[in-house]
């Protein structure tokens, strides 16, 4: 078997792994599916896990760029930073040491694309770790944080943020009542389909 054209890893926390639909009905998941319907040969490491926040990704998700070697990474990664109450800066002081130690690995700063967290503030599920209004402020701050720092890094910002908000005044929402429904992220995947790849 052939080596894949592209070798995609996506960094995450619970919104890229599909929590509330599975692994796979996740975004990555379904931009590798439409990818695949175009004959663009992509290989998907996905070692995204519900619950992680920066300080795990870079334990646990980070050393995989070392061994698979991507062409394409997506970078999602600061609710759970949110819920354990982190604050601005030390956020990105953890986004930076993660677009670090991509460079680091070798991967090239165009194939890097920071995105957006989703408004969660306002789902039902997300009234046990604070306001609406004061979750919402935050997740604005981190996903500000999380463009400027990807671009100063030479990679790329995709702001889904707008679209994020109307599936969100929407209520597409998984079962959980938290997280994206399966109808969500595959409209993720399609907005997302020629900005990642555009071979």
């Amino acid at each position: 078997m052939s080596p894949a054209s592209h070798r995609y890893l996506a960094l995450g926390d619970s919104f890229t792994i599909g929590t509330g639909v599975g692994a796979d009905r996740s975004f990555p998941a379904e931009l590798v599916r439409r990818w695949r319907a175009r004959a663009i040969d992509v290989e998907l490491t996905n070692p995204a896990v519900n619950g992680y926040a920066t300080d795990a990704l870079i334990e646990h998700e980070l050393p995989l760029a070392r061994a698979i070697r991507p062409t394409l990474v997506t970078l999602l990664i600061g609710a759970n930073d949110i819920v354990q109450r982190t604050d601005e800066p030390r956020y990105r002081s953890q986004v930076r040491h993660i677009l670090a130690e991509l460079a680091a690995a070798g991967v090239a700063a165009g194939a890097i694309y920071g995105l957006p967290q989703p408004d969660w503030s306002r789902a039902p599920a997300a009234s046990r770790f604070g306001t609406a209004d004061q979750i919402r402020a935050q997740i604005v701050e981190f996903n500000g944080t999380l463009r400027d720092e990807t671009r100063r890094a030479g990679g790329r910002y995709v702001d889904l943020f707008p679209e994020m908000r109307r599936q969100a005044e929407a209520g597409m929402l998984a079962p959980d009542g938290l997280h994206p429904s399966a109808e969500a992220l595959a409209e993720w995947a399609k907005w997302l389909e020629t900005r990642l790849l555009r071979t």
